[in-house]
């Protein structure tokens, strides 16, 4: 009976290593690291060109700054971060797999068998939609806070460390909520 449940036990490792990384982990963590990253690199270039006057040249010459700086970098969080999302999944399903295998003495066949068999297209697309959603958080706050940058250097710092906090609690929330909804439906 001991034997058979610990057979149960090291069967559900590659479910609940998927499960973990590819719902949660993965989405979470590399959009928290993104935020501070690139949400910090957003903040301080639009927060640099509001402080020199740039954005205002390009509004005296006739081009929409919301346009111009905004949109590219918006559309490419949201393409990116699921992509890094993807790559992240992949990285901790075959680091699961190798800890599992070379640590624990899991069978590598019923690791894979079982990682395969409870893999839903479902779980997969939640993760890269929380990608998504995450990325035009990290963008939209970097550009908001960039474009209501304060003068000076210290007005660029403050708005990057606003960014980079605003960024990571609505992403911790917006991960609680999507969560939900994806198990709901």
């Amino acid at each position: 009976s001991s034997a058979a449940s610990d057979v149960y036990k090291r069967q559900l490792i590659g479910f609940a290593t998927r499960q973990s990384v590819i719902l949660e982990f993965a989405p979470t963590f590399i959009s928290i690291i993104m935020a501070g990253k690139v949400g910090s690199y957003i903040t301080s270039s639009i927060g640099t060109m509001r402080v020199t006057e740039q954005i205002d040249a390009l509004s005296t010459l006739s081009t929409d700054p919301i346009k111009y700086l905004v949109v590219p970098r918006l559309v490419a969080a949201f393409l990116t971060v699921p992509l890094l999302v993807g790559v992240g999944d992949s990285i901790g399903i075959l680091g699961g797999y190798i800890v599992g295998v070379t640590r624990l003495e899991f069978n590598n066949t019923i690791y894979l068998i079982n990682s395969i068999n409870y893999l839903e297209f479902l779980d997969i697309l939640s993760g890269l939609v929380k990608g998504a959603v995450f990325g035009c958080i990290i963008a939209l706050m970097g550009c908001f806070f960039g474009m209501r940058c304060e003068k000076g250097a210290r007005g660029v710092g403050q708005a990057t460390k606003s960014a980079v906090v605003s960024s990571s609690v609505l992403i911790l929330a917006a991960n609680y909520f999507l969560t939900e909804a994806f198990f709901s439906a």
